[in-house]
């Protein structure tokens, strides 16, 4: 059991930043109800949005501790998703943030086990020339969590198969807004399949423009 300490001025500022974060998902169409997650790493663990409360009616207090062996108050129940947002946190130090959506496009991509190919130079936000799918597993599963940080090798986002969309980046205003762009890039994908399929950006581009886009966008 993780017993409460009170909460500071920064742990409350991320908290409800969590729960802005949360709002902003749905607001911006990139999740629908209460399907998504949210985390951030805090101190030797992370704060996870709870399971099972709609996003209009979170509190900071209903952030979930996660302790680095899963550990959490007795009295919370984390995010279902909880195993593989702690296992991004643990095997990627530079990682500080993770969201997970269902958006539209990116899902349908997922539900066929699709990829996202280098149609567009902004794939390079994601870290390389594809957004790879996670093989599938069930949801809040450690083999779902193993699927996820493999797709996430070299990568800051993948899709899950028949799920949805992982997310991550230094801070939460980075890995909503990577989310986005996912989603966006899965539209494009999906649209130009009907004009006769993508003409796609070589390897070398994408290693170009990765490195032109190390300091692009938020943190």
């Amino acid at each position: 059991m993780v017993r409460k300490a009170s909460m500071d001025q920064s742990e409350r500022l991320l908290r409800e930043g969590m729960i802005d974060i949360c709002l902003r998902m749905n607001r911006e169409g990139i999740n629908q109800g209460t399907s998504g997650n949210v985390s951030a790493r805090w101190r030797d663990g992370m704060l996870i949005t709870p399971s099972g409360i709609p996003y209009d009616a979170l509190r900071p207090e209903d952030m979930v501790f996660v302790g680095p062996r899963g550990e959490h108050d007795a009295g919370q129940r984390p995010s279902s998703e909880w195993r593989f947002h702690l296992a991004i946190l643990d095997s990627r130090p530079e990682i500080g943030a993770v969201v997970h959506t269902h958006s539209l496009h990116a899902t349908a991509l997922a539900i066929c086990g699709m990829e996202i190919p280098a149609l567009h130079y902004m794939i390079a936000a994601a870290g390389g020339p594809t957004i790879r799918c996670a093989p599938y597993a069930t949801f809040g599963t450690e083999a779902l969590s193993r699927n996820v940080v493999e797709a996430l090798q070299d990568r800051s986002a993948c899709l899950l198969a028949n799920h949805g969309v992982v997310a991550t980046g230094p801070g939460l205003e980075r890995a909503l807004w990577l989310a986005g762009e996912v989603e966006t890039l899965a539209h494009q994908y999906i649209l130009s399949l009907g004009l006769g399929g993508p003409r796609l950006l070589p390897d070398a581009e994408i290693d170009r423009v990765v490195r032109k886009m190390q300091h692009y966008g938020p943190r």
